[in-house]
């Protein structure tokens, strides 16, 4: 069953890099102090709970892909192995923060974001953090090569459930770039 991805429109194609410019849209988020892996473990469970109904309406909205993840502190915490980490849910097009239900959970926060141009490198498999320090370092040299300049931190876009084998799942590292 395929679910609802966020609009765009391809204006480079390069093997698996890609500039996309992005309609509009709207993030529900939830920013924790964990690990990775636990950060987008419990993000996802909180952010599921809203749209499957843990709202202030008991109202459910639809299941998009992709699940972002990504850093909010450069860095993480000295001898704690922790760190502020965001997880999105991309809400269906159309809905604005203004749309949404007040969430049960106070911890979410909605978003609502501009058009936007992205650098985008595709992968298949794990999504760890040594892979996507690989990755979003291939995807900052390719950009480098091209004279895009960054307008913001990577993300992890992650479009599979975890039950799907590693080898078939997708994955984007996205950065947002500037415009010309």
């Amino acid at each position: 069953m395929a679910v609802e991805e966020p609009k765009f429109v391809s204006v480079l194609k390069d093997g698996p890099f890609e500039v996309r410019d992005y309609a509009p849209r709207t993030e529900a988020r939830v920013t924790l102090d964990e690990t990775r892996e636990a950060a987008m473990s419990r993000g996802f469970s909180v952010l599921a709970g809203y749209i499957f109904g843990s709202n202030a309406q008991n109202r459910k909205i639809a299941m998009t892909a992709p699940v972002l993840m990504a850093p909010d502190t450069p860095a993480p915490q000295p001898n704690s192995g922790t760190s502020d980490w965001t997880i999105s849910f991309v809400m269906p097009a159309g809905m604005t923060a203004a749309d949404m239900p007040p969430p049960g959970d106070p911890r979410i926060r909605f978003i609502d974001f501009a058009p936007a141009r992205m650098a985008i490198l595709r992968f298949s498999g794990s999504a760890g953090a040594d892979r996507m320090e690989k990755k979003r370092a291939d995807l900052t040299n390719w950009m480098a090569g091209r004279n895009l300049i960054p307008a913001g931190p990577p993300s992890l876009a992650r479009y599979d459930p975890p039950w799907i084998p590693p080898f078939l799942r997708r994955n984007e590292v996205m950065i947002p770039i500037h415009s010309a």
